[in-house]
This record gives C-alpha cells, sequence and structure tokens, in this order.
C-alpha cells in the first residue's frame, strides 16, 4: 500500500467492482480507448488486475481518496503485452473517475507509484505511453519527468483506427 498527500493506493477489494464498473464504463473516461467496457469485460479485467499484482507483487492498485474514501481509479504498474514493439518493460497507468481528473490526482499518485517501482521493485526503467490524442496524460508523463522517445501504431488496433498512433515516454532509475 503507498500513501500520498490525498490518496491511498491499496489492493483491490470485491467491494471495488461497482466503482471499477462504472470507471470503465464512462464513455468520457474510456474517449481515449477502442469503447467504454461492458460489466462482464470490466469483470474479467478486474480479475486479471488482482491476479497479475498476486503473481507480479506490484500492479494497477485501487486509488482511494482519503477524505471521502472513495474507490476513483487505478494508479500503478504493470508489464507490458508482448505485442508492443518496446516490449517487455514495466507500463505506468492511470484511470481516473471523471470527477477526479484534472485536480493533479493522476500526478501525485503516480509520482509514488513511480518511486516504488525504481527503489522497492528496482525496475531499471518504466515506460508510458497512450494514443496521440491524449493530450492530458502526455502532460501527466512530463510532470513525472518521463522523456518522450518516439511513437508507434498500437498492433491491437486496425489499420485506419483513429486510437491507431501512440506515443512512448520513458523514465530511467537514477
Amino acid at each position: 500500500m503507498l500513501t500520498t498527500e490525498r490518496l491511498i493506493l491499496r489492493p483491490w477489494r470485491d467491494t471495488d467492482r461497482a466503482a471499477f464498473a462504472a470507471l470503465n464504463a464512462d464513455p468520457v473516461v474510456m474517449r481515449f480507448f477502442p469503447a467504454p467496457l461492458a460489466r462482464e469485460e470490466s469483470d474479467a479485467l478486474f480479475t486479471r488486475i488482482r491476479r497479475r499484482m498476486a503473481e507480479q507483487g506490484f500492479g494497477l492498485w485501487a486509488a482511494e481518496e482519503k477524505q471521502s474514501g472513495e474507490c476513483c481509479g487505478f494508479v500503478g504498474l504493470n508489464r507490458v503485452g508482448a505485442e508492443l514493439p518496446f516490449a517487455p518493460a514495466v507500463e505506468i497507468s492511470w484511470r481516473l473517475a471523471r470527477r477526479f481528473q484534472g485536480q493533479g490526482y493522476a500526478t501525485e499518485a503516480a509520482q509514488h507509484a513511480l518511486q516504488a517501482g525504481f527503489h522497492h521493485y528496482k525496475l531499471a526503467e518504466i515506460v508510458s505511453f497512450t494514443t496521440l490524442q491524449n493530450l492530458p496524460s502526455q502532460r501527466v508523463m512530463e510532470k513525472l519527468g518521463m522523456t518522450r522517445c518516439g511513437e508507434f501504431d498500437h498492433p491491437l488496433l486496425p489499420a485506419g483506427h483513429p486510437l491507431l498512433r501512440h506515443v512512448l515516454y520513458r523514465k530511467v532509475n537514477e
């Protein structure tokens, strides 16, 4: 578990499923993904995230706002799929509910997750990537001190898809 000034990054609880499903079903939150997730897809992702955390010792932690106790999304570290051109790698990732966006929560939590990745988990490098259109996430990556190091077409999206082109950022352990 990690704590920041305003958030607790913690393992997922069964009681988080509904908030996780609402997050993944919100078309504004999911605007930089191919589509919002149906409840069954969200539940399957929830199960995969929990399993990966158990296997790796780290993962995408539930982000809980200290003041309200509300699960407001996730922030954490994840091993990228082998299909990505920069694999193997560990990415830092975040997804926050609409009402928690634009308030610095992603940067605050991601900074702590980066520190954990480098100092506790002894990672040499952490990457982050998103579609070219996702300027808010790119700003977070830059605030984290990550360096833009290239672009790629996401291999799981079809040619011509509007979100096909992605940007890659990196940060090395100093």
